[in-house]
């Protein structure tokens, strides 16, 4: 060994001192260093994002205290959103005015951290699930400025933060039966639609599992369509309350499709068929003209076809016709419902291809039926509007209009 050489201990690590190194070890110390961020910077959040970049706090333990910090401004009490004892800092999202251009920036603040460190969306959804829960705590400013965060949240896609966890704590009985639950949605929606579109908000539902039962949002009292669209025309969501009258519209269209279906099969009493159909458009508020495009949609579509036999198929349709024309009878009304069904049969026929030849005979038997009033047939013969197939269809139902002339110049 050479003599300017010191001597080693071989196999021995010689340990470096790292600078900050006392971190917090416990909840509350966790707590307070975050608070000391806030206030060392007074609460400007570009350095309170930079300060915490640059710390040694070990988020990946406490990320559920430091959310706690972020919205109530210190550690809360276990099982409550009381703020506990220690530091504490006026920062905080609940202090602001519930008011979208002053939450914003902290919604821009929160990505920032999460880019830095995704693990801590996990503890994001627990503190957001653990406030939602306890709505009825809060104050009515502080439970729209929560509203009004989910909603920027979202919007501004912050590190995919999972609606169906978020939204889970809403249907809790007794917020609902409050009105707390339907006064947060109402909120959220109103800024949620400020930047994106309603097919957006009905993205986001459905990954909440919260489209198809907005209802349940509701007191029990008013789980209604009617109050439905009061509440939210009243709130200026119109394009809300359409949407939801469309979709009540499928529904109850689908079922009805299949009730009639069912009992055409079986061969109901025309009576029964009639009164469904009458309980069907009581719930859906049907326009007229479209139950009479429904039942002859409904009715083509339960015919027995047999492939390529023309003739038996012509058959089939023409039977179906007869059999069923009471149930066009009882709500072909008025002139304008029986011209709107020959139109709906006569685009029909044009589409399709078994029923292509058979116009004459169709509007034929319906006369027979009484479904159809002779000035019906001649306004539709001498002034109809619809183009498709029409000049086809002239001609085939020309003997029969003949005849029809005919018996009208004999009386």
């Amino acid at each position: 060994m050479s003599s300017k050489e010191k001597p080693t201990l071989g196999g021995t690590r010689i340990k470096t001192r790292k600078r900050n190194i006392a971190a917090p070890l416990d909840p509350a110390s966790f707590s307070d260093a975050v608070v000391q961020i806030y206030l060392d910077n007074a609460g400007d959040l570009e350095l309170v994002a930079k300060s915490i970049e640059s710390s040694d706090l070990n988020f990946s333990r406490y990320g559920d205290t430091f959310f706690e910090v972020v919205f109530r401004g210190a550690r809360t009490q276990p099982g409550t959103i009381k703020p506990d004892e220690g530091e504490c800092h006026p920062y905080s999202i609940i202090d602001c005015e519930p008011k979208r251009e002053v939450i914003l920036p902290s919604v821009i603040y929160i990505q920032k951290i999460l880019r830095r460190r995704p693990f801590l969306i996990k503890n994001l959804e627990n503190v957001m699930q653990r406030f939602l829960q306890s709505l009825e705590l809060f104050e009515e400013n502080e439970r729209k400025m929560l509203a009004i965060f989910t909603a920027l949240a979202f919007s501004q896609k912050l590190s995919g933060l999972p609606p169906e966890t978020v939204f889970q704590p809403l249907h809790k009985d007794n917020l609902i039966a409050k009105g707390l639950v339907l006064s947060f949605i109402t909120d959220f929606f109103k800024e949620y639609l400020v930047d994106n579109s309603l097919d957006d908000l009905i993205s986001i539902l459905k990954r909440g599992k919260m489209e198809d039962n907005l209802l349940d949002f509701f007191p029990s009292t008013k789980r209604t369509p009617d109050a439905f669209s009061e509440h939210f025309t009243k709130a200026g969501l119109l394009p809300l309350v359409e949407y939801n009258q469309k979709k009540i519209f499928e529904v109850t269209l689908k079922e009805m499709k299949s009730a009639l279906t069912g009992q055409m099969a079986e061969e109901a009493d025309i009576s029964d068929v009639i009164e469904t159909v009458k309980q069907h458009v009581k719930d859906a508020k049907f326009p007229d003209i479209e139950i009479v495009r429904i039942l002859w949609d409904i009715m083509m579509d339960a015919v027995q076809w047999s492939g390529k036999n023309q003739q038996q198929n012509a058959n089939a349709a023409l039977r179906q016709v007869k059999t069923w024309s009471k149930l066009l009878n009882a709500f072909c009304t008025t002139g304008k419902l029986e011209l709107e069904l020959m139109y709906k049969i006569q685009v029909q026929c044009y589409e399709d291809a078994k029923l292509m030849k058979l116009f004459p005979d169709i509007i034929r038997s319906l006369y027979d039926q009484d479904v159809l009033a002779e000035d019906i047939i001649l306004h539709w013969f001498r002034k109809g509007t619809n183009p498709k197939g029409r000049q086809t269809f002239v001609k085939g139902l020309e003997p029969f209009v003949k005849w029809l002339e005919e018996a009208e110049e004999e009386d």
